[in-house]
């Protein structure tokens, strides 16, 4: 039984009958169950970064859409699903939004949401709660809205005059959309007299980027953009102050496809070489070319009969590489002469190339000499006297 002192003790500190009880059984249980008791449960280590606002501080015409983004990193081990939403500096929050995460160790999730205000916002916030698998909240996300009209002021004659043109390069693209494959616009700001120039660039009706620039004479400013989906749309360089102008707008269309590049054409040729040695044998050498990488196999044959065969690689910048010949003794109707031939076939084409070889002539026959063993002329006894 637990002691009245040490009741009075947890009471203080505000525990619940069910931690009195456990506390109880821990005293009565033995060293053992005491330590295992003890033992802190493993928790899952949730967490979320300060949402960003893109743009952070805005400046210029309103409705504006402004885009939050935070990240939430979770613990997975199979299969974990989160669920958040977003807390709004005026004190209201968004619906509960859940996503499964699949796999094993720490994954990250980004979140993302979009906002548009038509008023001032001086100094407001967003922050992401996590809910699920543990209750986090991440740190507020500051940003501001400052709406200005595009209405005309007043003008004097020592305001300057402000233009602007814009157009897209490319305006037309088709391929793969990867990160890498960006539209690009260009704007020219022109200003009868030099003039600090505040301005925005506005794609499909949503202010993506704005900036401040001294202007003499004229002076470029650009944007790009990275689509991910097929999709046409325009651009137009807005100037706020010191005067109010638009640009044209700069069309564009994505088409976004799946494709691989089409492999250059690689064009190989064969040249090959026959002689006819002393010994009657018929010696071949030869080559390949290719214009391109690739592997490129050979075939030798004599009068048609195939005699060797291998293969031989190119590098990205192909050149030409002597190949294994052969040398064969030649017999029967081969030693009158015939023909040898090189075949080579490439990625995209093949070749060959033959030349012909003399006939046979044997080395001759050595003549034959006298030797001392040979019998001497018959001499006659009347001619020796």
């Amino acid at each position: 039984m637990m002691s009245v002192g040490l009741a009075r003790k947890a009471a203080a500190f505000g525990a619940s009958t069910a931690a009195l009880a456990a506390l109880a059984a821990g005293l009565v249980a033995g060293p053992a169950q005491a330590a295992t008791a003890a033992k802190p449960a493993s928790k899952a280590k949730v967490s979320a970064t300060t949402p960003k606002a893109a743009p952070g501080a805005y400046e210029g015409s309103c409705p504006v859409k402004v885009n939050f983004s935070a990240k939430i990193k979770v613990p997975v081990k199979g299969s974990t699903k989160v669920a958040y939403r977003w807390l709004h500096g005026d004190g209201s929050k968004s619906k509960v939004k859940t996503v499964t995460v699949k796999g094993k160790g720490t994954k990250t999730v980004t979140v993302k949401q979009s906002i548009t205000f038509t008023e001032d916002v001086k100094k407001g916030w967003e922050a992401v709660q996590v809910l699920g698998p543990k209750k986090v909240t991440s740190k507020k996300g500051y940003f501001s809205v400052n709406c200005q009209s595009l209405k005309e002021v007043e003008r004097t004659q020592l305001d300057p005059t402000i233009s602007a043109r814009a157009w897209a390069s490319p305006s037309s693209y088709a391929g793969r959309c990867a990160p890498g494959a960006r539209i690009g616009f260009t704007g020219v700001i022109s200003s009868s007299r030099p003039a600090w120039v505040r301005y925005r660039w506005v794609v499909n009706g949503d202010a993506v980027d704005y900036g401040k620039i001294k202007v003499r004479d004229s002076r470029k400013v650009g944007l790009s953009i990275s689509p991910r989906h097929s999709q046409r749309g325009w651009a137009q360089l807005q100037v706020l102050s010191p005067d109010s102008a638009s640009s044209n707008r700069a069309y564009y269309k994505v088409w976004c496809k799946d494709y691989e590049a089409p492999k250059p054409h690689t064009k190989i040729s064969a040249s090959a070489h026959a002689t006819t040695g002393t010994d009657c044998s018929v010696r071949a050498s030869g080559s390949v070319t290719s214009t391109g990488a690739g592997r490129v196999t050979y075939r030798w044959s004599l009068n048609g009969r195939t005699v060797s065969d291998g293969s031989t690689y190119f590098g990205r910048d192909g050149g030409t590489i002597v190949i294994p010949g052969f040398s064969t003794a030649l017999s029967g109707h081969a030693t009158k002469g015939g023909v040898v031939t090189l075949s080579v076939t490439g990625p995209d084409n093949s070749d060959s190339s033959s030349d012909r070889y003399a006939p046979c002539r044997p080395e001759p026959k050595p003549t034959e000499m006298p030797t001392d063993s040979a019998p001497a002329p018959e001499t006659k006894i009347g001619d020796a006297l």
